[in-house]
């Protein structure tokens, strides 16, 4: 992992975060919410990441525990990594109450069609949902950020797939606060922040790999931990959060046929870099 590629791989994450900004920004600009073209974003989405994580992420990061802990441990430690990852996103989106779950979903027209403005309740719930994707922001910022540090050909669908699934997020955030306040700058800047707390993961990342590790090249058992927990985390990110959200638009096949092609998409892209 090669912590010269920092701009890079920060710069990716900050992209994928404050896509937030492009659900805000429809959300203004559109009457009705295109369901099918979420449902299909989603899947594609959904598709990118799980078979980057179990293709590509999970058998570099075993590659490297090997070189370290010799095949037995280093598959049990890999396995154990990718779990660590899962467990931890599954923890963050546990202690979040489904009230304020950002991946509820919400339509434009839901908040538009109630014509209620300045309502503190539309407030509190723009709030605690920008601080709910906040919260679950952070992780995915690093999963976004050590890609990019360790396989920067990897690290661009990665980002455009979390960039995707933050679109939601910034309709969910925005449209409250907006008609709850009857501010529309106030909707899309907070939908913007919440979106930061991908690069302040990317960040913190980069302090605690800085602070332990002086050279550039980070040893190769922390590395294969380190990549094996990305790809539980975005495991768990498209199995509990796309998928389930690009189903419930209800364009059931919009959502299957965004899947393969995130797929085909990335496989096409790893053939490439043979």
């Amino acid at each position: 992992m090669d912590i010269g590629n920092f701009w890079f791989a920060f710069g990716l994450t900050v992209f994928a975060g404050l896509s937030t900004g492009i659900g805000s920004a429809l959300a203004f600009f559109t009457k009705k919410t295109n369901t099918k073209f979420l449902s299909a974003s989603l899947g594609f989405s959904a598709g990118v990441m799980i078979y980057v994580s179990f293709v590509e992420i999970l058998s570099k990061a075993g590659d490297s525990l090997k070189l370290v802990y010799g095949t037995p441990g280093g598959a049990w430690i890999t396995v154990l990594a990718f779990f660590t990852g899962v467990f931890v996103i599954a923890l963050i989106d546990k202690l979040i109450p489904s009230y304020e779950n950002p991946h509820e979903v919400k339509r434009i027209e839901d908040v538009k069609m109630s014509n209620v403005y300045k309502d503190p309740r539309l407030v509190r719930m723009g709030l605690f949902t920008a601080l709910a994707i906040a919260i679950h922001n952070f992780p995915e910022g690093i999963a976004t950020f050590l890609a990019g540090l360790s396989e920067p050909e990897l690290a661009v669908p990665v980002a455009i797939a979390i960039a995707i699934h933050n679109i939601p997020e910034g309709i969910a955030v925005s449209v409250p606060i907006s008609y709850g306040t009857g501010n529309k700058k106030k909707g899309f800047l907070l939908s913007l922040v919440s979106g930061l707390a991908e690069p302040v993961g990317a960040l913190t990342a980069f302090l605690i790999l800085s602070v332990f590790f002086n050279s550039n090249e980070i040893p190769h058992g922390v590395f294969g931990f380190l990549f094996a927990s990305v790809a539980g985390i975005m495991v768990f990110i498209s199995i509990d959060e796309l998928l389930p959200t690009a189903e419930e638009f209800g364009h059931h096949h919009y959502s299957i046929y965004g899947f393969i092609s995130g797929m085909a998409v990335m496989a096409l892209s790893l053939l490439l870099f043979i």
